[in-house]
């Protein structure tokens, strides 16, 4: 399929979502409804690497990770995560060789036309966090759409990470709060994590419980650094297009078994 600007189908799409799992079919995986995560952020990693070991293009490696965002939208939508976060481009991916980037804005394109009939299907509701600046108009045209679209929505929110850089996150919500300072609508004396939480690309999403890492990087790249604050990190040697249900379900036993403290103490 060619991305195109295509209409979205009719209202019959929203019906036919696949129903989240039994209590029974949780149990069996080892899982626990109220112990499992409720918004779980995914930094994608290792698609050129895993691209490289099978000899192929690292482009190939980026289409192959797309086979596994489909793949664990759907399985958190049937957990019945609030929340699923991914991040798929970064601002510091703009440092990768020009023909990369105009292929991965391309993918991204291509995914998001011939995923919004499965969003929709899905019942989800779709956003975006980034910086816009950057992005071409098709890419813009597209978000905005599957934004719109899936809107009136009342599933798992999917939200993609999109030039996204968590220390700009949080210089422009500081300017932000300058501005209206600076124009005698707040206070100094006002601001505190809440006013500035408000400001994020964020605002109004709840804080992720559980940052799941591919590709065995230690580190967090930029990425939500005011919201993971007190999230579970779980990190697996296997690359992005590697990563399966399994890894999934593993992922969500090892944070169900942690303690989380919040800094304080339990009894």
């Amino acid at each position: 399929m060619t991305a195109t600007g295509a209409c979205a189908p009719d209202s019959a799409a929203r019906t036919s979502a696949d129903p989240p799992y039994p209590d029974e079919q949780l149990v069996e995986w080892g899982l626990v409804r109220s112990r499992l995560p409720q918004h779980i952020a995914i930094i994608m990693d290792g698609n050129g690497r895993w691209a490289k070991s099978q000899n192929l293009q690292r482009i190939e490696g980026h289409r192959r990770g797309v086979t596994s965002v489909r793949a664990v939208i759907e399985e958190c939508s049937r957990l019945g995560l609030q929340q699923l976060t991914l991040y798929c481009f970064s601002s510091e991916n703009w440092k990768r060789p020009e023909a990369e980037q105009r292929l991965l804005m391309q993918l991204l394109e291509q995914y998001l036309v011939e995923e919004r009939s499965e969003i929709l299907r899905q019942n989800l509701r779709f956003s975006v966090i980034g910086r816009r600046d950057g992005l071409s108009e098709a890419v813009l045209r597209e978000i905005d759409l599957s934004t719109s679209v899936s809107a009136e929505n009342t599933g798992m929110r999917l939200c993609l990470a999109v030039n996204y850089g968590s220390r700009g996150e949080i210089v422009d919500a500081v300017r932000s709060l300058a501005v209206d300072i600076a124009a005698g609508k707040l206070s100094p004396q006002e601001i505190d994590e809440d006013t500035l939480s408000s400001r994020l690309y964020t605002a109004g999403m709840p804080d992720p419980d559980l940052v799941i890492r591919t590709a065995g990087e230690m580190r967090l790249s930029n990425y939500l650094l005011w919201q993971i604050s007190y999230a579970e990190l779980w990190v697996t040697s296997r690359y992005w297009p590697e990563f399966d249900l399994n890894d999934l379900r593993q992922a969500c036993r090892d944070y169900a078994a942690r303690d989380r403290r919040f800094g304080g103490l339990t009894g």
